[in-house]
């Protein structure tokens, strides 16, 4: 008789047990997902702290380089050239801003083969000061997405590098300033909030001889933010 009762009370235990167990991991599973929830409330709030101080600078600052294709002649072959950029911003909210930029592209330029003087490659080079809009249609904590679209003047320095022979008899440009025009396309990689790397493929219109040149390339380089929007 208390054989079986020993039995029957290990019985009552064990299925205690068994029920307990279910209802543990039920608790334990519900405390778990509302940790969860609690981490990413809180990482959305951080994120989105981050995306403010990020975005609400006032001023941003860009200095770099990169490479670009130009014809220096309406019968020349393009050529490459190697070029410096540099701009400010001003914000006036997170996705629009003004900009002034500046900029030089260096190379030889592929003169005409048909010259009689022997100068084939020589030196040009070309600036452009241009001012207008940016507009910010992507942004993320990390990552950025704007266009440009500036318009202003162009200097071509053509006959700097040709022993003294005059642009126009190698079938180059003549020297000179003359409307110019870009647009361009720029992803910022975010390092902190106020430093960022910048990649722009660029689309650059000049007009040197009177026609327009349709120079593409590409530019890359530091940002640096300061300021804050509304103050």
């Amino acid at each position: 008789m208390f054989g079986v009762r020993k039995l029957l009370m290990y019985g009552v235990v064990a299925a205690v047990a068994v029920a307990l167990v279910p209802a543990a991991g039920a608790q334990k599973s519900k405390t778990q997902k509302r940790a969860r929830r609690e981490s990413n409330t809180a990482r959305k709030a951080r994120v989105a702290r981050t995306i403010d101080a990020t975005y609400t600078h006032k001023y941003e600052i860009f200095g770099g380089g990169g490479y670009m294709r130009f014809r220096s002649g309406d019968t020349l072959k393009k050529n490459n050239e190697v070029t410096w950029a540099a701009n400010g911003s001003y914000y006036f909210s997170p996705k629009v801003a003004v900009i002034a930029a500046a900029g030089g592209e260096f190379g030889h330029a592929n003169a005409s083969i048909n010259n009689i003087y022997g100068v084939y490659k020589p030196q040009i080079n070309e600036y452009t000061f241009l001012g207008g809009g940016s507009y910010r249609f992507y942004a993320t904590e990390r990552v950025a997405l704007s266009a440009q679209a500036l318009g202003g003047v162009g200097w071509g320095i053509f006959s700097g590098g040709s022993k003294g022979i005059p642009s126009t008899l190698l079938g180059i440009y003549p020297d000179g300033f003359r409307p110019a025009f870009s647009f361009a396309v720029s992803a910022d990689y975010n390092f902190f909030p106020n430093l960022a790397f910048r990649f722009s493929p660029t689309y650059l219109g000049t007009t040197f001889g009177g026609g327009v040149q349709n120079n593409l390339g590409v530019n890359a380089g530091v940002i640096y933010r300061f300021g804050r929007q509304g103050q």
